[in-house]
């Protein structure tokens, strides 16, 4: 109604983002860890301007930080603006045992 993107699917964007991330973290960690995922534990959100379908597509960029698995990101426009940031924390999924569980040797070296 206000001819921009509602909050919600920013999230969603963030969510593809995240997906992508993490596909090329399994592809280099390797078949070791086909059965494992992660969940989303946090995600903290700004925005700083909005999104219009007339801006086409929009870039998410994702930071890896060093000591966890915690996201950094940024909604960008195609002129380069930040339209939101903020940041997502990760915790490694045991399917199994539906708990969380410690991040492999592998998985610390493909994030590093």
């Amino acid at each position: 109604m206000l001819g921009h993107l509602n909050q919600s699917v920013y999230h969603e964007l963030l969510e593809e983002g995240r997906i992508a991330l993490i596909a090329d973290l399994m592809r280099r960690v390797g078949e070791e860890h086909v059965n494992v995922g992660y969940v989303v534990a946090h995600v903290d959100l700004d925005y700083h301007g909005e999104v219009r379908k007339d801006h086409g597509e929009v870039d998410v960029v994702a930071r890896v930080g060093t000591s966890s698995v915690e996201l950094e990101h940024e909604v960008r426009l195609p002129d380069g603006r930040i339209a939101a940031s903020g940041k997502t924390v990760l915790v490694a999924w045991d399917p199994a045992t539906r708990a969380k569980r410690p991040l492999s040797k592998g998985e610390r070296a493909a994030l590093g």
